[in-house]
């Protein structure tokens, strides 16, 4: 089932939310909605759902046009990040309770829906659960039981909002891994509400992220770190060195005192100054486990800029607080002019 955005404009009393959004999703595609706390990913996922209705624009299910269509009526399948089960309910009536409130005519009969509720639970991997209740699970439980009663409505397509939000990092991380497998296998169209960009890259086909109520760009994690479209890609996508035109010309030969230029710490190459050259000064190196942070001061920057090596390759410079370094030409870089790329490299 794909799903098309179109032209979406919807406010909050003075706010304007989503301004103008245009979304394209193909059937069977896991996508990830990436932004800042007020950006308007939400509120998309929640007129995707039918769960607010937009002041203009509209939204089509395989070119059927579902504007005016109820949440009820959408075939749409929705998990909040905190679960919203009901505590009086086992792990087996919470999944069941979409099913047994279906209009008479259209509710499956009782053998019918023990069927399908085993059946996701086993998929869930939560079966041996099913008696228990919520107050009974730890979060990582709850969350895939919120999961499998979405599903058990057989929704044509399925909404996360925050799904792991409220899960600790070690928990949240095995859950990433376990809901792209299932995607995998299920290849239900799939649209998740995330801030962590991490989580975006590890989980989704695709990341559209957001600012301020519109979409900036779209496209693979890998896309979106070479080729970023707008400097608010580069500074929301992990962290970045922003550097001045007069080091920018350095190694491009242009120099452009509007341009500037945005360098991923671990594309910053640095060597050890030989005497006499002009040299910055090494203030901080941190093992970080796999990757090592070294930090450099500049005195046309007010923060450090920063590298990042795997520890065979810092074991070839061995840098070390207070000596003097130089930069060479990063390995990947984007300047831009205002908000406008204007260079690439490689």
């Amino acid at each position: 089932m794909s799903i098309e955005v179109r032209g979406i404009e919807h406010r909050y009393t003075d706010a304007a939310a989503l301004a103008g959004v245009d979304l394209m999703i193909e059937s069977g595609e896991l996508l990830a909605l990436l932004g800042p706390s007020g950006c308007g990913k939400t509120t998309l996922l929640r007129v995707i759902a039918g769960l607010e209705f937009p002041e203009r624009g509209e939204v089509r299910f395989h070119g059927r046009d579902v504007s005016g269509v109820p949440a009820r009526r959408r075939r749409v399948g929705f998990v909040f990040q905190h679960y919203a089960l009901f505590r009086h309910l086992t792990v087996f009536d919470n999944v069941a309770f979409g099913l047994r409130v279906r209009p008479w005519l259209r509710r499956p009969r009782r053998a019918e829906i023990a069927r399908r509720v085993g059946e996701l639970l086993e998929l869930m991997q939560i079966a041996a659960l099913a008696r228990r209740y919520p107050a009974q699970l730890s979060g990582g439980q709850r969350q895939r039981v919120a999961l499998a009663r979405a599903m058990a409505v057989e929704p044509e397509i399925l909404l996360l909002d925050e799904p792991f939000g409220a899960l600790d990092a070690r928990v949240r991380g095995e859950l990433r891994r376990w809901l792209r497998d299932l995607h995998d296998r299920i290849h239900l169209t799939s649209v998740f509400v995330t801030h962590d960009q991490e989580e975006a890259c590890e989980v989704a086909d695709r990341i559209a992220v957001m600012d301020r109520g519109r979409i900036v760009q779209i496209g693979d994690s890998e896309a979106l770190y070479a080729r970023p479209a707008a400097p608010f890609v580069c500074r929301f996508l992990g962290e970045t060195n922003e550097l001045p035109a007069a080091l920018h010309a350095r190694w491009s030969g242009q120099a452009d005192a509007d341009v500037r230029v945005f360098v991923r710490p671990r594309d910053l190459l640095l060597r050890h100054a030989p005497a006499g050259e002009d040299a910055l000064e090494v203030v901080g190196v941190r093992d970080l486990g796999e990757q090592v942070r070294v930090e450099v001061s500049h005195p046309l920057l007010d923060a450090p800029l920063v590298a990042l090596y795997g520890h065979d390759a810092y074991a070839e410079r061995r840098y070390t607080a207070g000596q003097r370094v130089t930069l060479d030409a990063p390995r990947r870089w984007t300047a831009f002019r205002g908000d406008t790329p204007v260079a690439h490299a490689p």
